[in-house]
């Protein structure tokens, strides 16, 4: 059997202009290497998987360049590059070692890089022993730190560092790159599909990667919207179109045989109530063409939100994420969360069918 190597590390940014969703932080970095303007001692921070452990590996190669575009092959700076994982190496013993490695100027290049992943795992006495290395480091050292929880990192360390707070990654961004990965890997993916993908990542690129993959071994070359709500057990969009027009048509006895399937299928009544919350504020914001680009749905489901929203009025659309955020809210405290959730779908429900009566 071939060796399967997975997405993450396959499709891995080599060079800045790989990086996906980071412009500010990798035009910074850049222009701070031209222009001989880079700390000494810099912090990555930001949630998991948005390429800051990428970054600091892309940059620790561009130190040596000295300007040039591309790394000469008879030129190989892996030797001045370190890395530490602080998670297993926290201890004060750990950080004397690399304290003593600092002291000795690289033999090729002019620069030593270090890039401490997961440095707030050190213990009190490993910062304390590693804050005067850091606070003046020799002119051939570079320290690349990087975390997910920068309040854990001690106020002396984080002063002597320039930080750079890496923002998850875009929707949109994240489902473009996926196509891309999908056109090299000779996958026909629906637009639909890798929207889904990309919203469960929840804006982090490697946890994107990582659904595909596992997408991809469930559904072969041929990726759909039904073989990814499947695979990962998502509530389909198009069971909360048909629950609105239901509504919209006040007939209460239909929603609730619609609920009740849902929940035979195994989705859970708080997915679902603040799902249709999420749908009606989406109708929402379809109905206005200025509005229409705060729409996070796939090129599709674009249009069927357009359609829907026309049938549905701006005053059962206010009510019904009120009532249903509102049913969000008290599910948790409720003895009978399935009555809580049915009671709101009929009062929903009756939103259009009071104001017909009045009239």
């Amino acid at each position: 059997m071939e060796h399967f190597i997975v997405s993450a590390r396959k499709y891995r940014p080599q060079t800045f202009d790989d990086v996906i969703g980071q412009k500010a932080i990798t035009s910074t970095l850049e222009n701070a290497i031209k222009n001989n303007h880079l700390a000494q001692a810099l912090l990555f921070t930001g949630p998991r998987g948005v390429g800051k452990t990428t970054c600091a590996r892309i940059l620790a190669k561009k130190i040596n360049q000295d300007g040039q575009t591309e790394i000469n092959p008879d030129e190989d700076f892996a030797f001045n590059i370190f890395e530490l994982d602080a998670a297993s190496n926290n201890s004060v013993d750990d950080i004397r070692n690399l304290t003593e490695q600092v002291r000795i100027p690289p033999q090729v290049g002019k620069y030593k890089v270090y890039i401490i992943d997961e440095v707030h795992m050190l213990s009190q006495a490993a910062f304390n022993a590693f804050l005067k290395t850091l606070e003046e480091p020799p002119a051939h050292a570079i320290f690349i730190l990087a975390t997910t929880e920068k309040h854990k990192i001690i106020p002396t360390i984080l002063s002597r560092c320039q930080i750079f707070d890496f923002k998850r990654i875009s929707v949109i961004d994240v489902k473009n790159y996926l196509k891309i990965v999908a056109q090299k890997e000779n996958i026909n993916a629906d637009d639909d599909a890798l929207h889904i993908i990309a919203q469960k990542a929840d804006g982090a690129m490697r946890d994107a990667l990582s659904i595909f993959d596992r997408v991809i071994s469930f559904s072969g070359s041929e990726l759909t919207r039904q073989e990814v709500t499947e695979n990962l057990n998502v509530l389909d969009y198009d069971e909360y179109f048909k629950m609105t027009n239901l509504l919209l048509a006040n007939d209460i006895p239909k929603v609730l045989i619609q609920f009740n399937e849902i929940l035979s299928k195994g989705f859970d009544g708080h997915h679902f109530i603040s799902g249709l919350a999420s749908h009606f504020r989406d109708l929402l914001v379809a109905k206005d063409s200025e509005t229409v680009q705060l729409l996070e749905v796939g090129d599709n489901a674009k249009k069927r939100y357009l359609e829907q929203s026309k049938k549905a009025s701006m005053q059962f659309l206010l009510k019904g994420i009120e009532k249903a955020n509102d049913c969000d809210l008290k599910y948790k405290t409720s003895k009978n969360q399935r009555l809580l959730v049915e009671l709101a779908l009929m009062q929903i429900s009756s939103i259009t069918f009071d104001r017909e009566k009045k009239k």
